[in-house]
């Protein structure tokens, strides 16, 4: 399967507007645009067709932005993914089984299972049962932290042992 680069902004998108629309209110796209480095022309396509597919609303005026229309754990990965017109197919011939001379190929049932694993997958995850996780929250906050031109503060991953003599 190949998950181009429009389902991964995507995701990655409703990711960040889930994580900071709770903390902070409707989020603007250009602040989106400055934390996770995607074009803001990008996510106004983006998000022009996650509001058609119902998962996240506009809102006007000063402190405006976008918040999401349904609760985060009502909204799931593959759904994103669909909703900005990728598929989750690991065929070669988009699950239309005319793989080879109009007929499915030798490993076409193969890949169409493997496609509805992946899908299964996805469609199991929530945009909060991503956003509750630690790890995800620590990079959530290193993000702002950049984002805002603060040093971020980081862990420090290789403490070095000072040895007096």
């Amino acid at each position: 399967m190949r998950l181009t680069t429009k389902g991964r902004y995507a995701v990655t998108a409703m990711l960040d507007l889930a994580y900071h629309s709770e903390r902070q209110g409707p989020v603007t796209l250009t602040d989106i645009a400055k934390r996770q480095h995607i074009s803001l022309s990008y996510l106004e396509q983006l998000f022009a067709r996650l509001r058609r597919a119902g998962m996240v609303e506009g809102v006007r005026g000063p402190g405006g932005g976008y918040q999401l229309s349904r609760t985060r754990s009502q909204i799931n990965i593959a759904e994103i993914i669909c909703a900005v017109d990728e598929t989750i197919d690991s065929t070669r011939c988009g699950g239309k089984a005319n793989c080879q001379n109009a007929h499915p190929c030798l490993t076409h049932d193969l890949w169409m299972g493997l496609s509805d694993q992946i899908r299964q997958y996805l469609a199991s995850i929530s945009l909060d049962d991503v956003i509750s996780r630690k790890s995800v929250i620590q990079v959530a906050e290193r993000q702002d932290s950049w984002a805002s031109n603060t040093p971020p503060v980081l862990p420090d991953m290789n403490p070095v042992m000072e040895f007096r003599a």
